[in-house]
């Protein structure tokens, strides 16, 4: 098959590229940067256009002759920007895109989500009925993204599928090396007790996730949650790495209300310099917010199981991070 990935260029994309790749078909990567899929270059069944998804010129002259788009591209992890950003690319820009996609004779479209649509999940594990609240720009552009590209499946009778990834942690991932080689350094520390819910899934079972969902045939608009087999408490997580690099388990702990004056301060700094805040309230998430789900659905619907418990995953991550010199 001919199938085209937006946002191909980063951690998951890229790894979504090499795993199309691998089962066979030919491959349309798109992104505005290109450099993970370097290794990729030489592939004839791959062709790299770098550009904006809603580029005009991409649009008119790339669409046509795809069977799958796997839409990953979105404003993320941008600082410095005002929340308008992440609504023209996330929610305007998103639904015009599925549109010329539809109109193109693309047949599925999976687009991807986040489970930081939920904001602070109240009574773990959620699940794809759970009551949404997002509280920053990112997850509430997101789940009006959702919603818009949803609606406009359930009109046209459109193949779409909204998939929303849990914490996906795996080589060339550059917030999973981040987290590794500060627990490496001694200098990674909780914010509150670390005992925070976290749902890890392995690179690998979330690229074949996504080709799970680009085969399922159910009514358009469906909403899947993809995660690991369990979740774990930060601490855990934290001291798996740790034994897994064989360093000493973190311990050292700060309030949550200090940290939260400190990276709101930083996020005004750097609306004024513009320059990127090294922490913010999105990412403190990561050490306050319980994130644990229920995969049910994707298991008995797309016959989703993840294949790597965490501490595999942890070893895979690591070996790699050594073999490329990055600890």
């Amino acid at each position: 098959m001919r199938v085209l990935i937006t946002g191909a260029g980063g951690f998951i994309g890229s790894h979504l590229v090499d795993d199309q790749l691998a089962r066979g078909n030919q491959v349309t990567a798109v992104d505005i940067n290109v450099d993970q899929l370097v290794q990729q270059a030489s592939n004839s069944q791959l062709k790299i256009v770098k550009t904006d998804f809603i580029d005009p010129v991409f649009l008119d002259r790339e669409l046509e002759g795809h069977e799958i788009c796997y839409h990953l591209a979105s404003a993320h992890l941008e600082t410095g920007v005002g929340d308008e950003y992440f609504w023209k690319i996330n929610v305007d820009n998103t639904v015009e895109f599925v549109k010329r996609c539809h109109k193109a004779g693309i047949r599925r479209f999976v687009h991807c989500s986040t489970v930081g649509v939920y904001g602070d999940i109240q009574n773990p594990p959620a699940d794809e009925q759970s009551e949404c609240q997002p509280d920053v720009a990112y997850e509430q552009s997101k789940l009006a993204g959702e919603i818009a590209v949803r609606e406009y499946a359930q009109q046209v009778d459109y193949s779409l599928v909204v998939v929303r990834p849990a914490w996906v942690y795996g080589p060339r991932c550059s917030r999973t090396e981040k987290l590794f080689r500060t627990i490496n350094k001694g200098r990674f520390f909780y914010v509150g007790d670390g005992q925070t819910l976290r749902h890890p899934i392995f690179i690998s079972d979330m690229v074949s996730g996504f080709d799970l969902a680009s085969i399922f045939n159910g009514t358009p608009g469906e909403i899947f949650i993809m995660a690991g087999s369990e979740p774990v408490t930060l601490e855990q997580l934290a001291n798996g790495i740790a034994d897994t690099l064989d360093v000493k388990y973190p311990t050292l702990r700060f309030p949550k209300a200090i940290v939260w004056i400190g990276v709101t301060g930083l996020e005004f700094i750097s609306k004024i310099t513009g320059i990127k805040a090294p922490f913010t309230r999105r990412s403190l998430k990561f050490y306050t917010g319980n994130t644990a789900f229920s995969i049910t659905k994707a298991e008995n619907q797309l016959n989703f199981h993840p294949q790597f418990e965490l501490q595999a995953g942890l070893d895979h991550t690591v070996n790699w991070l050594r073999e490329e010199n990055r600890l």
